[in-house]
């Protein structure tokens, strides 16, 4: 088999999963990145429901996502975490790397009051 950068994302993010699971009380934060935006939501993984969500495509943001419309969306999303009571959260990756966009909505949702 070919090395794929997307494969070897996939790999890792069945890894990450195998390992974290979110509850009612502390739903798992799961990050999406495409080629134009960023997404953001709280899973809670027992009955299989969304928490909350944001998106850089609610937040105007048409264009290619940078770091700072990755910290909005981390505070947006730690709003309306707040807002349904949830203050902690366990952070799912998804196999992207701790770095640029991924390590700026983290930052958001921490500075608007999310701990994990």
């Amino acid at each position: 088999m070919a090395f794929n950068k997307n494969l070897r994302r996939l790999r890792i993010k069945k890894s990450i999963r195998r390992k974290i699971s979110g509850t009612d009380s502390r739903p798992r934060l799961a990050v999406f990145k495409s080629n134009t935006g960023i997404y953001a939501q709280l899973v809670d993984d027992l009955k299989g429901h969304t928490l909350a969500q944001a998106s850089s495509k609610e937040l105007g943001a048409l264009a290619n996502t940078n770091v700072s419309v990755s910290k909005e969306v981390g505070k947006k999303l730690a709003e309306r975490a707040v807002a349904n009571g949830v203050t902690e959260v366990v952070f799912d990756r998804s196999g992207y790397i701790y770095h640029g966009n991924v390590k700026a909505l983290a930052e958001g949702a921490r500075e608007g009051g999310l701990k994990f």
